[in-house]
This record gives structure tokens, C-alpha cells and sequence, in this order.
């Protein structure tokens, strides 16, 4: 009796962690994992960089990218041309509902200036949610953006929602705020963008039960130096270029690569260690992590060196 009632208890404290072990028997070994791209493309130049590395990683099979926050056909009209320019237009690209915001998209004329762009594009939830179900626990939803896409996916379809593999998103502000770097003593945690973007949504996420790996502003504060832009800018790839168009529409000098820490952290998992943390999220938008059973793996502190010799030296080879 006494070792049935400790297992019942152990279920409860590691069940939604452990789910993600359990769903990893859904992949044969070798092959690409399935991988779905929510992003908010247009804004920062962090999310072209994500998907940047994504593309150039063999490991990952890309079965389409989402737009989220905003005018999300104008974001996707920039994937579109980033993706032909790449050479990569056989990836489907769909859409969020949009969203009021009176944010800037600095990059918007590097979509519309484009002989790639599409006229419309597919309803990303219904796409989402029919690859879930063509893969069940085969999909890794990368989430990168402000969580609109997230949040509509649960609220249509919570039992299909259970069926991805897992979600690695960068969000959430753990003890670190904008502006802390590895040492983290200046004014603590911050409601972080794609948080405060949608605190319902988030709510929503982080009591899903899904297997949920959690890259905050703590571990992703990786700045692309002047040494570093000169070198990858300089390749003259059509993948460099089109980064580097990007960068110049931008407009700002030194870029912060939150974004691609998830996709680094799902090729390699030592670039990013992740640990089990009750967190919840307040109706201001911080993630307080708190005692409790483990809803999410978090990446507290990351190996900068180790994430940009995999970023620069996948986006700068031949």
C-alpha cells in the first residue's frame, strides 16, 4: 500500500515532465524531427535568425511557419520571400488571426518587395492542428512569437493540442530582466514580450500538461557582435544576404538572439540545460516560478560559446 500510494504521488509531481520521454518512442531514431515555426517574423531581427538556423539544420524537417501578433499576412509575406530566397519555397506558410498593435514592423518592405510573396495564405490553427493529427506525438511546435496562434490551438482543439510531441518556446522571465547578462544583479525579472503579448494565452500553455521547454530572458541575452555580423555577412550565400537585408531594414546595430536559443536547444541540448520548474504566470505577465509539482523545463543559463559556434558555423558553411 505504501509503495502504490508513493508511485500515485510521483505520477502527479513528474506526469506532465515525463510525458515528453514517453512521446519520444513516436520518432524512429534518425530521422529529422518534425518541427512547426510560430513566429512573429518583422519586428526584431531574432526570429529570421531562428528560422535562419533551422533551415540549415538537417536534423529538423520544417513542415510549415506560422505568423502570430499583428499583421500577421505581412509577416508571412516576409517567411515567403525569406524561404525563396533560400531556396526553400516547397515550405508551407500560413497565418494567425491578426491583432491590433501599434508596434513598428521595420521589415515589412522586405515582403511586399517580392516576387515570392502569395496572395493569401492558409488559417494557421487548421493547418497546425491537422498536422498534429497526422503526426501525434511526433511534432515539436517551436513558439517564438507572442502566443495568439498557442493559445486559439487550445481553445479549438485541447485533445489534439496533447498530441504534440512538445513545445520549446522562448518566453518568460525567470530572475533575470531585459538587460541582465549572465551575472543577473540589475532590477530582476521583467513581464517578458511574448508573455505580456498574451497573458491568457500563456496561462493556458503552461497549464496545458503539454511537455514544455521553456527558454527565458535569462539563458537567451546572446548578442551577435560587430565581429560576428562582419564574418557571417561577408559569406554572400543567398541565405547571408538575405539576413543581412533584413538586418538593415532593422535598422538597430547589435542584434539580441533570443529566438534561435529554442532551435539550438532541440539540436543540442547542452547549448541550453534545462531543469523542472513549477512556473505560473500572473496576471501582469511574469512567470513566477514557484514550489509545486514540475509543469516546465527550464533552460536558466546557457553556453554562449557552444550556441554561436553551432549558429555561425551552420549559416556561414557552404
Amino acid at each position: 500500500m505504501r509503495f502504490s500510494t508513493l508511485a500515485i504521488l510521483l505520477s502527479l509531481v513528474i506526469g506532465p515532465v515525463s510525458r515528453a520521454q514517453t512521446q519520444k518512442s513516436a520518432q524512429v531514431p534518425g530521422t529529422p524531427e518534425k518541427v512547426i515555426i510560430d513566429t512573429d517574423i518583422g519586428d526584431d531581427i531574432d526570429d529570421a535568425f531562428a528560422i535562419a538556423l533551422a533551415l540549415r539544420s538537417p536534423e529538423l524537417e520544417i513542415l510549415g511557419i506560422s505568423t502570430t501578433f499583428g499583421d500577421t499576412e505581412a509577416r508571412a509575406k516576409i517567411v515567403d520571400r525569406f524561404l525563396g530566397e533560400a531556396g526553400r519555397s516547397d515550405i508551407p506558410v500560413v497565418t494567425g488571426a491578426p491583432t491590433h498593435t501599434t508596434n513598428v514592423m521595420n521589415q515589412r518592405r522586405y515582403g511586399e518587395a517580392s516576387h515570392f510573396a502569395k496572395a493569401a495564405h492558409p488559417n494557421a490553427v487548421d493547418f497546425i492542428l491537422d498536422q498534429i493529427r497526422r503526426y501525434p506525438g511526433q511534432i515539436t511546435l517551436i513558439s517564438i512569437g507572442p502566443l495568439m496562434n498557442v493559445g486559439a490551438l487550445i481553445d479549438k482543439d485541447p485533445t489534439t493540442f496533447h498530441k504534440l510531441k512538445r513545445v520549446v518556446m522562448m518566453g518568460g522571465s525567470i530572475e533575470c530582466g531585459y538587460g541582465d547578462l549572465w551575472f543577473c544583479t540589475a532590477h530582476g525579472p521583467d513581464a517578458e514580450w511574448n508573455i505580456i503579448n498574451d497573458i491568457p494565452s500563456a496561462k493556458k500553455l503552461f497549464l496545458s500538461g503539454v511537455p514544455l521547454y521553456v527558454m527565458p530572458l535569462d539563458s537567451t541575452q546572446l548578442k551577435l557582435d560587430e565581429v560576428k555580423r562582419a564574418f557571417l555577412f561577408k559569406q554572400g550565400t543567398p541565405l547571408t544576404d538575405a539576413l543581412t537585408l533584413l538586418y538593415h531594414e532593422w535598422g538597430q546595430q547589435t542584434p539580441t538572439l533570443f529566438d534561435p536559443v529554442t532551435v539550438a536547444y532541440i539540436l543540442n541540448q547542452r547549448i541550453c540545460p534545462v531543469q523542472p520548474m513549477n512556473i505560473r504566470v500572473d496576471d501582469k505577465g511574469f512567470t513566477r516560478s514557484e514550489p509545486g509539482a514540475p509543469n516546465a523545463l527550464v533552460c536558466m543559463h546557457s553556453d554562449a560559446e557552444a550556441f554561436f559556434r553551432l549558429q555561425i558555423g551552420r549559416l556561414a558553411a557552404p
